[in-house]
């Protein structure tokens, strides 16, 4: 990703420097440029569910038992499953229907393009189900049941679990 980010860096400055120095421009560098940022969004989507840094709200569960809890995790985990299948299957398709095409100025085949999807998916599922299984092998700690990290300001005195 680190990769990916600073290519583009490059690349678009030094387009933006040639277009008004030389009055030219590197006809790849945008179209390569939005390939990386779509590849480097859906990366950046796994090491964000990886971390638990996604966005959330954990105001209703987190005032559940933790028998409540543990059974919202699941529901919550297993809907999040269903929706990779729904990215998986969209992003397959897509990448199937566009392998043969290829794009304007690089020539490649759009399927790379959509294959980003299908990479995310994947690697979100793999995500998940090792939360199950930590979870079923009583491996997950009572904390990671709310999918919601507390931001670095000053916390919030939580209101006592209801039973």
């Amino acid at each position: 990703m680190a990769i990916a980010l600073a290519l583009m860096v490059v690349l678009v400055f030094g387009n933006v420097v040639m277009r008004y120095a030389f009055n030219s421009g590197i006809t790849l560098s945008e179209e390569l440029s939005r390939w990386l940022f779509v590849w480097v969004t859906f990366l950046g989507a796994i090491v964000a569910m990886k971390e638990g840094a996604h966005l959330g709200s954990d105001t209703l569960v987190s005032r559940l038992s933790l028998r409540w809890q543990k059974y919202f995790f699941v529901v919550g985990h297993l809907l999040m499953l269903f929706i990779c299948w729904l990215l998986f299957k969209g992003s397959y398709d897509q990448t199937i229907i566009n392998w043969d095409s290829t794009s304007a100025v690089m020539e490649a085949s759009m399927g790379i393009f959509y294959a980003c999807g299908m990479v995310l998916a994947v690697s979100g599922a793999l995500i998940l189900v090792d939360h199950l299984l930590r979870l079923m092998r009583g491996e997950l700690a009572d904390s990671e049941l709310i999918g919601v990290r507390e931001s670095e300001e000053e916390p919030i005195d939580t209101p006592a679990p209801l039973k």
